[in-house]
């Protein structure tokens, strides 16, 4: 009984001292280091109206890591997401469609019919908004949904084939848009790694303080 007794003692201070370390010292101590060290990575790469950092969230505009759905024909279009990028309105949210923060893709297959008029749908819609632009030409980032639902890129030629579009419609020059285009490209990490992208949240940005919005 003894040896029982003292081994239910050990045990239950391993237990009380585990605990104290991995739910309260760890995650303290990491939150404490990474608040000095990336603090704006820390608090989710949030971005103010101007595209730099911040660390309020009462001045963010959204977090350059997460996708926003843009439906002015003067901005940029991400990529499509299942979630609606948690952009819903009041109405939504008392009938009950808020689905809440999340994240997740439609998971269709191909063979899903769904996906073959979603995709159907979309590529109608971008013809008419893009006139000029064929079928063949659109990118695919375009027209599939990103594995997470928040994808805040889209490839660079998806951003080019918008330019002329997004010109049109904001009343600025294509050079200009191409030139804010290539300012948001994020290159391969070493040259090597990853691949091109560009970000949407910020080149809508940028297109609305040029168009004076801002």
């Amino acid at each position: 009984m003894r040896t029982f007794g003292k081994m239910l003692k050990t045990a239950v201070i391993f237990c009380a001292v585990m605990m104290g370390l991995c739910s309260f010292l760890y995650p303290m101590a990491l939150t404490g280091v990474s608040q000095l060290t990336m603090k704006e990575k820390a608090n989710g790469s949030l971005i103010n109206k101007n595209g730099d950092p911040v660390s309020s969230a009462e001045e963010a505009v959204g977090s350059e890591l997460l996708g926003q759905a843009f439906t002015e024909d003067y901005y940029f279009r991400g990529r499509v997401s299942s979630i609606n990028y948690n952009t819903y309105t009041e109405e939504q949210k008392e009938n009950g469609e808020y689905g809440g923060v999340s994240s997740g893709s439609f998971n269709y297959g191909n063979s899903n019919p769904d996906l073959k008029a979603r995709v159907k749908e979309d590529l109608e819609a971008f013809l008419e908004s893009h006139p000029g632009v064929k079928k063949e030409e659109i990118p695919s980032d375009l027209l599939t949904a990103s594995g997470s639902g928040l994808d805040p890129h889209i490839s660079p030629e998806a951003a080019r084939i918008q330019i002329a579009a997004v010109a049109r419609n904001s009343g600025l020059s294509e050079e200009k848009v191409k030139e804010i285009v290539e300012g948001n490209t994020e290159h391969k990490f070493l040259g090597i790694f990853g691949e091109e992208r560009v970000n949407v949240l910020k080149c809508n940005l940028e297109v609305a303080r040029a168009m004076g919005l801002i």
